[in-house]
């Protein structure tokens, strides 16, 4: 299955400097394109705490509106920390209806412990937060942080060049 996500360019792998896997992410689509979801997201243990999820997820989010212009990118997460990063990409909070109604995407809850629980609400709601990015809305104004964003970018950047290679 993941052989066939890269072979139809749907995956993003990351390598460290030295070849190394860091991380991984493939793109779903669904209802012939007008959804994309983003599944599989994983950084291994040696490069986590450096952002690296969130610049898998950043890339891979560009990727997918790039390859799918139009769609509605979505996702369902009980995640803190997917939530977060989502939510900087433009996600928004949102009820189950405003999501794909594919029932092969549903179909790949079967595995999730909440799974009783979404079949009992007849597939309108869990545990899991739905999340919704329309690119058809106006996007948010970045917020605003109580630090110097340019001394931060500039760590940030050091930090990177230490542990990781640009995925671009």
């Amino acid at each position: 299955y993941i052989q066939k996500k890269m072979e139809q360019r749907d995956a993003v792998i990351a390598l460290d400097k030295n070849g190394v896997f860091a991380g991984f992410c493939y793109i779903e689509s669904w209802q012939h394109g007008q959804y994309v979801a983003h599944s599989g997201l994983i950084v291994h243990p040696d490069f986590r705490n450096l952002g690296l999820a969130k610049q898998i997820k950043s890339f891979v989010f560009d990727y997918s509106l790039k390859k799918y212009p139009g769609a509605k990118v979505f996702g369902i997460t009980t995640g803190l920390a997917v939530m977060k990063i989502n939510s900087d990409l433009g996600y928004k909070p949102v009820p189950f209806s405003e999501l794909t109604t594919d029932p092969t995407f549903w179909a790949g809850c079967k595995t999730c412990t909440n799974f009783e629980i979404l079949k009992s609400k007849d597939y309108k709601m869990c545990l899991c937060t739905g999340m919704l990015y329309d690119p058809k809305e106006k996007p948010k104004d970045p917020p605003k942080h109580p630090f110097n964003v340019r001394i931060w970018n500039r760590l940030k950047e050091i930090k990177q060049a230490l542990f990781l290679t640009k995925l671009f």
